[in-house]
């Protein structure tokens, strides 16, 4: 093919790669300048001037996109902060993360909104901002959403904790309903949770921790989807976790109920027999479950019940998460090993943290028979799962008028990683960009990662290292 643009500086050639997104899979170099796709062909003259990136043997896909991350500005900066969060969302593959707004002070006006819009202006990622759906986050009076609304806020939670009055919960959805946004709860019931540390079953009475019953989770479900269909406004489920709470989300969508739902990485490949060592660093809330949880995440995954994987990426200081496990805070970072830990644990259908047989994946690839206990995905549904569909959720989107998730074609926004699945490496905590080294996976040998990632046509991240 002939050069198709003129040279001029910024260009950037992404050569050798399989392009997979929501209109198939095909081979094709990919010609990008200006922040915007210029080509998409089998074979591509390197411009004059043009940087090559080698995407020889990996997928060439839209940026991955994180509906969850603690970003902790403002307020633990010691923890982490939007530049070196975004710094590890970019090197995990991310183009697009929406930071929750459990920070000090919490987001619950227009003006601290924008200023965490500002401060992530220079980031190697996109970021965006959810707001709290009650001031301070205290569960007693409504934010004004349309305000927040109007800056660009398009999900609203009070993550970290549930909103547990319900008449105020229905007047939220009340509320949202009349604007273009999506309320995300943290399904959690505090006096059926309170005063665990792990999940309530089997591993919690051997090790002697008191447990939090999949209860606490599944009620506060089923709670907001009867909220959810008396007022048609939209539910977002975040890091749902029990077995339960699928059945309730199957139900739903089954009755027409607008309701979305994500799960993690992290309650994908651990489970509950994880806290055995009494590290906190496995402790999370929700709790990582039981094996039949986990079973039930993965199929819910496969089915295409479950709509978004989502890091819930959470920093802590070694000062709070250093400590005995009752009194550690909950929480692991994963924006960087999200996408290796998934494609793991759906695509291989790699054994959980203990060793054990595998929770519901298949290693061989190919489909699964429905309902056999070896559903599992192609890589394609996969990031279906970490790139346009979150990215419908968050109002990113660019069939919705955003800059993420979109088709890979000429003419489109340049917010695209490249993912070498077989690439090897050892997580390092010690190496890693987030300011905080509570992963529960240190050690651990993963398989794929981002080689190459481009934000608004500028590879900041390239062959594994960060640009900036």
């Amino acid at each position: 093919m002939a050069d198709p643009a003129v040279a001029t500086g910024d260009q950037t050639l992404i050569r050798g790669g399989v392009v997979v997104d929501e209109t198939g899979e095909r081979r094709a170099d990919v010609l990008v300048a200006g922040g915007t796709v210029v080509a998409v062909a089998e074979a591509i003259d390197v411009p004059r001037g043009a940087r090559v990136l080698d995407a020889g043997g990996c997928i060439v896909a839209p940026g991955l996109v994180d509906l969850h991350a603690h970003l902790r500005e403002p307020g633990d900066e010691e923890a982490e902060c939007i530049e070196s969060g975004a710094r590890a969302a970019a090197l995990g593959g991310y183009t697009a993360v929406v930071a929750m707004p459990n920070t000090e002070p919490p987001v619950d006006s227009a003006a601290l909104a924008m200023e965490i819009l500002a401060l992530g202006e220079a980031a190697p990622c996109r970021i965006s901002v959810a707001g709290c759906i009650t001031m301070g986050r205290a569960g007693e009076r409504l934010v004004p959403m349309a305000e927040l609304a109007a800056v660009g806020v398009r999900i609203f939670t009070d993550d970290g904790a549930g909103v547990q009055d319900p008449d105020l919960m229905r007047r939220a959805f009340e509320y949202a309903g009349d604007l273009p946004v999506t309320l995300g709860e943290h399904c959690e019931d505090s006096r059926l949770a309170a005063g665990g540390h792990m999940n309530e079953g089997v591993a919690s009475s051997r090790l002697g921790i008191p447990g939090i019953p999949a209860g606490a989770e599944e009620v506060m479900v089923a709670r907001d989807l009867i909220l959810a269909r008396m007022t048609g406004a939209r539910l977002h489920l975040m890091h749902l976790s029990s077995a339960g709470s699928f059945e309730l989300l199957a139900a739903a969508k089954a009755a027409g109920i607008a309701v979305t739902a994500e799960v993690t990485p992290h309650h994908l490949s651990l489970t509950d027999e994880a806290l055995e060592s009494y590290d906190p660093v496995f402790k999370v809330n929700p709790p990582l479950r039981s094996r039949q949880d986990v079973a039930a995440a993965r199929a819910g995954c496969a089915s295409g019940l479950v709509d978004a994987l989502a890091t819930d990426h959470a920093p802590h200081r070694s000062e709070t998460k250093d400590l005995p496990l009752d009194q550690a805070s909950p929480g692991m970072i994963g924006l960087e090993t999200a996408f290796a830990v998934a494609l793991g644990a759906l695509v291989r259908g790699e054994p959980d943290l203990r060793g054990e047989p595998d929770l519901g994946g298949d290693s061989r690839g190919g489909s699964g028979e429905a309902g056999s206990g070896r559903e599992h995905l192609g890589v394609a549904s996969l990031l279906a799962l970490m790139s346009w569909r979150p990215a419908r959720i968050a109002g990113l989107s660019q069939d919705r008028g955003g800059d993420q998730g979109g088709p890979i074609m000429a003419g489109r926004p340049a917010n695209l990683c490249v993912l070498d699945t077989e690439h090897t490496w050892v997580v390092d905590p010690s190496a890693m960009a987030s300011r905080s080294r509570n992963t529960p996976y240190a050690g651990w040998t993963l398989r794929g990662r981002a080689r190459h990632t481009i934000l608004a046509g500028e590879p900041v991240v390239v062959d594994f290292e960060a640009q900036r």
